[in-house]
């Protein structure tokens, strides 16, 4: 299977982390968590789903790194941002990330996000992201996470 340009770009950035980490091109869609779950032969949980919104005043973009299972509570993310946010619409994602929905990947990043990252991915030795592509993942540790991204650990998770 021929690597895409988006799903290169994001080995490369992997690449430069100096961690040995390796994009996998599925056949299948990995596009949401359940697909990549099934793909992949893990939890959904495991699936480290990337979620652009964006803060109405500032305009920036705002990344979430959510457990597959987990549905991001706005008010939440809202507070911890210090700014309303609205969902992000296609136009706004591939402006920001670069990337299309159901690839966005946690790095690589057209502009840089303010990034939060879910608590319940900590449970686990192992997790995925998205890779570039609705094809492509990599795994990683959830600490890995915490390294590439900059983000900040929150409870995000909508009760």
């Amino acid at each position: 299977m021929e690597t895409k340009a988006s799903s290169r770009r994001v080995q490369d950035a992997l690449n430069d982390s100096g961690i040995r980490f390796e994009v996998r091109e599925f056949p299948e869609s990995t596009r949401t968590a359940a697909e990549a779950a099934e793909v992949i032969g893990c939890e959904v949980a495991q699936i480290a789903k990337s979620l652009i919104f964006k803060a109405k005043e500032s305009e920036r973009s705002v990344l979430v790194i959510a457990s597959g299972v987990n549905r991001v509570d706005e008010k939440k993310l809202s507070r911890l941002l210090g700014e309303k946010i609205t969902r992000a619409d296609p136009g706004f994602v591939r402006e920001k990330t670069g990337f299309a929905i159901g690839g966005v990947p946690p790095l690589a990043h057209s502009e840089a996000p303010v990034t939060f990252i879910d608590n319940d991915l900590l449970n686990y030795d192992s997790i995925w992201a998205a890779a570039g592509t609705p094809n492509a993942v990599f795994p990683l540790r959830p600490s890995e996470l915490l390294d590439l991204t900059g983000g900040s650990l929150a409870d995000i998770k909508k009760d």
